[in-house]
């Protein structure tokens, strides 16, 4: 019986001892910044050497959230239908030509947002000479020609970016290989208050 006693003495000193460590605790604060609606600025600028052609600037609205397939895009499309000679029976067909975004944000850590884009950009560069093979019926000391015709040129980045309100990031900087031509994309955020 003092066994028992004994026992039943130590299963509840241990109990006593026990519940106030359990409850000091505290559970662990969340560190996800909250859902939020952000402003991003998307800025390409367009280089030939040292001298500035374009400077294009994109603003749109994004909702911020946890990841998952409920994560909503923001799609921008800005551009032109460019009509092009197919060579059969004088046929044109029309390209789309100019600049997409997709994007989407999810919060992150420390008041931070992870930022997703994709980015397609095309143009015309018109004047272009294109070689022309030899025809069949061509003499043959006669060379091979050239014409004049515009090409579309593109450009296209997939990037996730993790950044606080107010920061600007040069994301991607490329240069086209047959023209020089220097692309740099510039992304910056704001959380709308």
């Amino acid at each position: 019986m003092s066994r028992t006693r004994f026992a039943l003495a130590l299963i509840l000193t241990l109990a006593a001892v026990s519940l106030p460590l359990f409850a000091q605790e505290k559970p662990k604060p969340d560190a996800k910044t909250p859902a939020a609606t952000l402003k991003v600025q998307i800025t390409i600028t367009e280089q030939e050497g040292e001298k500035k052609v374009a400077n294009l600037p994109y603003s749109f609205f994004l909702k911020a959230g946890e990841l998952g397939p409920a994560s909503p895009w923001t799609k921008l499309r800005m551009g032109s239908r460019v009509p092009v000679y197919t060579g059969k029976d004088g046929g044109m067909q029309y390209i789309d030509v100019g600049t997409n975004i997709d994007s989407r944000a999810m919060t992150a850590e420390e008041g931070r947002f992870d930022v997703t884009v994709n980015l397609e950009r095309s143009w015309v560069e018109g004047d272009v000479a294109v070689p022309v093979e030899k025809a069949a019926g061509q003499l043959p000391d006669s060379h091979p020609g050239q014409f004049r015709e515009p090409v579309i040129r593109q450009f296209k980045t997939e990037l996730t970016l993790t950044m606080r309100d107010g920061q600007s990031i040069q994301s991607t900087l490329a240069t086209d290989p047959l023209s020089g031509k220097v692309l740099a994309v510039t992304v910056t955020m704001n959380v709308v208050k």
